[in-house]
């Protein structure tokens, strides 16, 4: 019980902590860009006339307030996360599209906004409730906490999981489009651009991508090489792969696009028909929660009914 009770105000204490942290780091900032200011405009002999302060003093709450403070957060976990983590989230961001708004610094203040605001609000809950058992007390917010935790990182992990799966399910149309163009007298270049304008959705924008960056003067293996870094889709990989060669050796573009055109509508077919074979080891357990009972109670329900008349009431 005590080591519960001093768990609970081991975490309120860090709460309050971060919290101080943040508003007094906000406090100093504001503090060097008055005295900042202040410098500027005596050493110009009156105020700017673009008015820093009143730029800023007319934002909204969430823009002058509310984003500088998840800044604050997110650089302070960035400092007590390990790079591995940094990195990995930065990582997930690229696969999902990178989301306007969203960096790793953004996604890491999250991670500590969320947990004080999911446990707090439970445990404030929980207060107001009458006979609450002390380890419901400590439980629920540690729980809630925790899923606070995870949260953002988990919203960033499923839509780049979306997004791969997008492009995966887009790749086989895609590349049978290039290859056609290719074989009717278009360049690489133009047969990629050409399909970055009529594919839509995230491969589109992705191979578009590669177009500007080719338009830019980047080399053509370089640029899909770092198309197949933007992804986590294996038969991208693999066509990225196989055109890098074929550039390298001089092999026939035409012939290489046919192949991964083949190649990858096989492996296509190949998932579905892994996913059919899934599907009855899927359809066991709602059969047996769902099913099962109901047919058991119609085909046994008068059995059992009759066999109680039978042997209690007969008796």
């Amino acid at each position: 019980m005590d080591a519960m009770l001093f768990g609970v105000f081991a975490a309120v204490f860090v709460a309050i902590a971060l919290v101080v942290y943040v508003v007094i780091d906000w406090v100093q900032e504001r503090g060097a860009f008055r005295r900042t200011l202040r410098g500027v405009e005596t050493a110009g002999g009156g105020p700017d006339p673009t008015q820093p302060r009143d730029q800023q003093l007319s934002l909204p709450v969430v823009g002058r307030i509310v984003l500088p403070t998840l800044e604050r957060f997110g650089r302070l976990a960035r400092r007590l996360s390990p790079t591995e983590a940094y990195d990995r989230i930065e990582h997930e961001l690229v696969l999902a599209g990178s989301p306007p708004g969203w960096d790793a610094e953004r996604v890491f203040a999250w991670k500590v906004v969320t947990p004080l605001l999911a446990g707090g609000s439970v445990l404030a809950l929980l207060l107001l409730a009458d006979d609450i058992p002390f380890a419901l007390l400590v439980a629920g917010p540690l729980l809630f906490a925790a899923a606070g935790w995870y949260a953002p990182e988990w919203i960033v992990r499923s839509r780049a999981k979306e997004r791969q799966h997008q492009i995966q399910l887009i790749l086989p149309d895609a590349i049978d489009l290039l290859a056609i163009i290719v074989q009717a007298g278009l360049g690489f270049d133009a047969a990629l651009n050409r399909v970055a304008q009529n594919v839509k959705g995230p491969l589109g924008q992705e191979l578009y991508r590669v177009v500007q960056e080719v338009q830019l003067g980047k080399g053509r293996g370089e640029a899909l090489r770092s198309l197949s870094e933007r992804t986590n889709v294996e038969d991208l990989k693999g066509f990225v792969a196989a055109m890098v060669q074929a550039d390298a050796f001089g092999i026939p573009i035409t012939r290489v696009l046919n192949v991964q055109s083949r190649e990858i509508r096989i492996r296509r077919r190949q998932r579905a028909e892994e996913t059919a074979q899934k599907l009855p080891v899927k359809i066991v357990f709602p059969v047996v929660l769902t099913i099962f009972p109901a047919l058991f109670v119609v085909l046994l329900g008068p059995a059992a009914i009759q066999i109680y008349e039978t042997l209690i009431i007969g008796l």
